[in-house]
């Protein structure tokens, strides 16, 4: 499938620098998930390299910043494999009590106190310290915004998790709007924003155009793991929740599927790179920074699952 990807997905046209601090904060993160007990042994998430896709993404940033976003990325591999591979994502009455008392801790935004001991564990413990790290940055909008998406992520969760009880495979165009949610793209990119101090004007992220660059990217992210994904979710059985499966259930040809989702992905960027220049020429460079954060998301999640041992 990897040989698959690289031929019919358009490499994005973005520069792909990469953090000369990756290393250190691979080996912080990993002993971060170890004291918090997110992971017995560091083998799972050494496999998922997440500081070299936050390290992509975040190429620029203070060491502090691309740890915390490295955490967040590991964090989230973590409840993703929990859901996908330990089976909590198989049952949604089973993984309600999770999502529930992680909603507890969101809720709590990040403030003073111990976190109480509920059913999320370990998982509670690292989202607690996630969301104290981000309001020491003392923004009050980006710490909702960013609890405000993981809310979203957790919901996404609970969606996907029914349609698993019920073997239901989603339509096309339900699927793409919720997988936005279920990639933990929003979260990321709002870590990534803070990082990189790249956050356009409110003013700006009021027009339609750049929530619809947005969804653009999350498409593009999204889209391009479900490609280079594909094989290693299916090695259990069949996962309703990648773009290729959907279109296999919707055309009945699984090398159609392929090639359209691959279709899809092309015809995406090349409307990302149009809605790029909308707003540039609406807006001007008061927005560049947030545009090459958007950038390097794509071109990192390309990079990355290229060489990552995840999808191997």
């Amino acid at each position: 499938m990897r040989s698959f990807a690289v031929s019919a997905l358009r490499e994005p046209p973005f520069p792909g620098p990469r953090h000369d601090g990756t290393e250190r904060v691979a080996r912080e993160s990993a002993d971060w998930a170890q004291d918090l007990g997110l992971i017995s042994n560091g083998q799972r998430l050494r496999r998922a390299d997440a500081a070299g896709l936050a390290g992509r993404a975040c190429p620029r940033a203070p060491l502090d910043r691309l740890r915390m976003l490295t955490d967040l990325i590991s964090w989230l591999f973590v409840m993703d494999d929990a859901c996908d591979e330990d089976g909590l994502g198989a049952d949604p009455t089973r993984l309600a009590p999770t999502v529930a008392a992680l909603l507890d801790v969101l809720d709590r935004q990040g403030a003073p106190g111990p976190v109480p001991a509920g059913a999320a564990g370990a998982l509670g413990l690292g989202l607690a310290d996630l969301c104290r790290r981000v309001r020491a940055h003392r923004r009050p909008a980006v710490l909702l915004r960013f609890t405000a998406a993981m809310r979203e992520y957790l919901l996404a969760l609970l969606w996907e998790a029914a349609n698993r009880e019920h073997g239901r495979v989603p339509p096309v165009d339900e699927y793409v709007q919720m997988r936005r949610h279920t990639g933990g793209v929003y979260p990321s990119l709002t870590l990534t924003d803070l990082a990189l101090d790249g956050f356009p004007p409110a003013s700006r992220r009021a027009d339609p155009g750049w929530a619809a660059l947005e969804s653009l990217a999350a498409d593009l992210i999204c889209w391009c793991n479900d490609v280079f994904s594909y094989d290693k979710e299916q090695q259990d059985g069949p996962d309703a929740h990648n773009l290729i499966t959907v279109l296999t259930r919707e055309t009945g040809d699984e090398s159609a599927a392929l090639r359209a989702a691959a279709d899809r992905f092309n015809d995406r960027l090349d409307a990302y790179l149009v809605a790029e220049n909308d707003l540039l020429a609406s807006h001007g460079d008061a927005l560049r920074p947030a545009l090459d954060t958007r950038r390097n998301w794509i071109r990192g999640t390309y990079d990355w699952s290229r060489a990552a041992a995840r999808y191997a």
